[in-house]
């Protein structure tokens, strides 16, 4: 699992916190000092809670299950979908869809007119429409894609819940407390951390920051899949082992019963000989 060090995490600027006046007093365990009106971070806690964070990441991933990543700030959104893309994991990076958790049978099927609208341009369909329903089909295509587009391979509800800025993605954090979703999170010392599972205090407005987080979290998960991928053949050698040794199993029990009636066979033929050849002489 890829190690940071608290040099690094300084270097990104990982430490800063929100104004003094803007706290929340839950994060005081997490704070290290105050410095001209803002917080510091304490770094040393940000490395153990990392840690811990990427550690269940890893196992989630490891599972099967999917980590959907929320992030609608300015500031976070390419570097989330771009993060998330890499590991093939589904992201939110426009306006979160309400219901996008506790309806998600609803959400599924508007992912599924969206390959719908696909089928229809494929098969010709498309074609034989009006110039105004060729122009409504294709808007809500883009709608469709621009908000719902990251999620489509997301079959079922995700194993995790990855936000950044628990403030702003408040309504996120409660359907997935609703559905008891564990939650990953970057939370600054404006924020609540006692809403989220897995707290990673840090600087959660600079990209720097965020970008950081992101490339560790991301390397427990492509670990956490490449361990999958190994057991996976594992259990397919494992089989094909299986397979020509039971092959094999069968010609042995085949062999001797085949040698036997031969050998049956051959007695009888010369038991009968012999006794045409003893009746000839006598």
């Amino acid at each position: 699992m890829a190690q940071t060090t608290v040099k690094d995490l300084l270097n990104a600027g990982v430490h800063f916190g929100h104004l003094t006046r803007k706290w929340n007093p839950n994060m005081a365990p997490y704070i290290y000092m105050e410095r001209n009106g803002i917080h510091i971070i304490s770094l040393y806690k940000t490395v153990a809670k990392i840690e811990e964070a990427s550690e269940a990441l890893k196992k989630i991933a490891a599972s099967g299950r999917k980590i959907l990543f929320v992030a609608t700030k300015k500031q976070a959104k390419d570097i989330v979908s771009k993060s998330a893309a890499k590991v093939n994991m589904p992201y939110i990076t426009e306006r979160w869809p309400g219901g996008m958790l506790t309806n998600f049978v609803t959400i599924r099927k508007a992912v599924k007119k969206m390959a719908a609208i696909d089928r229809m341009k494929k098969d010709g369909t498309f074609e034989t429409l009006s110039k105004k329903e060729k122009l409504q089909v294709s808007r809500l295509r883009a709608k469709l894609e621009k908000n719902l587009g990251s999620i489509t391979e997301m079959t079922r509800l995700p194993g995790a819940l990855f936000v950044v800025d628990i403030k702003r993605e408040h309504i996120a954090i409660r359907e997935a407390q609703k559905l008891k979703i564990p939650i990953f999170a970057m939370v600054d010392t404006n924020s609540d951390p006692r809403q989220v599972e897995y707290v990673i205090p840090s600087n959660d407005d600079a990209t720097k920051s965020i970008d950081k987080i992101m490339t560790l979290v991301t390397d427990a998960l492509a670990e956490g899949l490449q361990e999958r991928e190994k057991d996976k053949e594992v259990q397919q050698g494992s089989e094909e082992q299986v397979a020509p040794s039971a092959a094999a199993v069968e010609a042995k029990a085949e062999t001797p019963v085949e040698k036997a009636t031969e050998v049956k066979i051959e007695t009888k033929e010369e038991t009968s000989t012999d006794a045409v050849e003893g009746s000839k002489e006598a």
